[in-house]
């Protein structure tokens, strides 16, 4: 009797004694603020040498490469800084990003492009949500007019491209991530024009890009005399029926914010079912940034995408705020995957390097040999982005 309880003793000794420590999480607020802390250093540099009136769009050949406003990638690097100026509080973040979202004005009268949403919103927007400045709300609501003046009643969908006369009505899936510009105009004005057009919109995306699988087209022909679909295509993926990343991923944002926006359950459940055709799918690395395309023929040995990884990551941390139990906890728990994975030193740049951006490893345009593996200034947009919702929601 006393061996044995000697031998329980021991055993319970044995067992509180050799306790491991726990295991460090994946991801965490500590962690995310280390990111971010990254970020202001190399925007600080950045800040520095981006010359007046220029865009930093990318880095290729040790070289910065910028464009000029008319760019659709122009709202993202003032629209960085207000994310690095409501993160650090720094005066001089505020005032280049006054700087640099004042240089984009003459985009409110542009009606040759979708992509105001990307341009005005990301800039415009988040200085308006950060310092009430009534000059930036004048300018944005003259630039949801020009938006809504390349909506067609018959189609029921805002024209995207205008440079191609191999469509007649091309619309793209990325057109989706404007339409939070259009939800904001119509409650600031109370013009319920600007929220009948994101809505119609989104149900023409909605019932016209995705396929059984909830994966989805990249460009959709419309004819505009009966509204009809013409022919599908996805222009920047692999192929017509391919899932292109980045597409998949503005598909996923885009419905995610309409659910927000709206209430509507229609865009709640699509988001849903996208999300689950990403996280499930054979082809989604263990470190869930994605290849280019979900079905490029030489995985593994091809490009990774960071920055449709980041909007991802963004889009499905708002999305578990929506959902409960298992789904939440999918949802959350991928996002600080691809947070926990483009915060390491496989996508993080050194400080100085990768042109001052933050990410590297993105794709532009891959069949066009254009911004391929470099990184992107939309990539680091939506990674700060994505930075911030996990630690508000933390």
């Amino acid at each position: 009797m006393k061996k044995t309880i000697i031998a329980i003793l021991a055993l319970l000794i044995g067992a509180f004694g050799c306790t491991e420590e726990p295991e460090e999480p994946i991801f965490s607020v500590e962690k995310a603020k280390e990111a971010l802390d990254f970020g202001v250093i190399q925007y600080q540099h950045k800040m520095n040498a981006t010359p007046p009136g220029k865009v930093p769009v990318t880095f290729k050949d040790d070289t910065v490469r910028y464009s000029d406003i008319y760019w659709w990638v122009s709202g993202f690097y003032p629209g960085s800084l207000w994310y690095l100026f409501e993160y650090t509080g720094n005066e001089i973040f505020k005032n280049e990003a006054h700087k640099r979202t004042m240089f984009l004005e003459p985009l409110k009268d542009h009606r040759a492009t979708h992509d105001l949403g990307f341009m005005l919103y990301c800039s415009f927007g988040n200085g308006l949500r950060l310092t009430g400045n009534d000059e930036y709300k004048q300018i944005l609501l003259t630039g949801a007019e020009s938006l809504a003046s390349r909506y067609n009643p018959v189609v029921e969908a805002i024209k995207s491209w205008d440079w191609s006369d191999e469509w007649q009505f091309p619309v793209i899936i990325d057109n989706m991530m404007n339409l939070e510009f259009l939800m904001w105009a119509a409650e600031a004005s109370g013009n319920e024009n600007f929220e009948n057009i994101a809505m119609n919109h989104s149900y023409t995306s909605k019932n016209n890009f995705y396929r059984d699988d909830y994966s989805s087209y990249h460009v959709i022909d419309f004819d505009t005399l009966t509204g009809n679909v013409i022919n599908k295509f996805t222009h920047q993926g692999y192929s017509d029926e391919s899932a292109w990343a980045r597409g998949q991923s503005w598909g996923l944002y885009g419905f995610t914010m309409m659910f927000r926006e709206s209430g509507e359950e229609y865009f709640l459940n699509l988001a849903m079912n996208i999300a689950d055709f990403l996280l499930d799918h054979p082809n989604l690395p263990e470190d869930k940034i994605p290849y280019w395309d979900y079905d490029a023929p030489d995985i593994p040995d091809t490009y990774r995408d960071a920055s449709a990884g980041a909007i991802m990551a963004s889009a499905l941390l708002e999305l578990s705020t929506f959902v409960e139990d298992a789904k939440s906890e999918k949802y959350f728990n991928a996002a600080e995957i691809i947070l926990a994975n483009l915060s390491s030193e496989n996508y993080m740049a050194n400080e100085g390097e990768n042109g001052n951006f933050i990410l590297k490893h993105s794709v532009g345009f891959l069949p066009a040999d254009s911004e391929v593996d470099v990184p992107l200034s939309y990539a680091d947009y939506y990674f700060i982005e994505a930075l911030h919702r996990y630690i508000n929601i933390k």
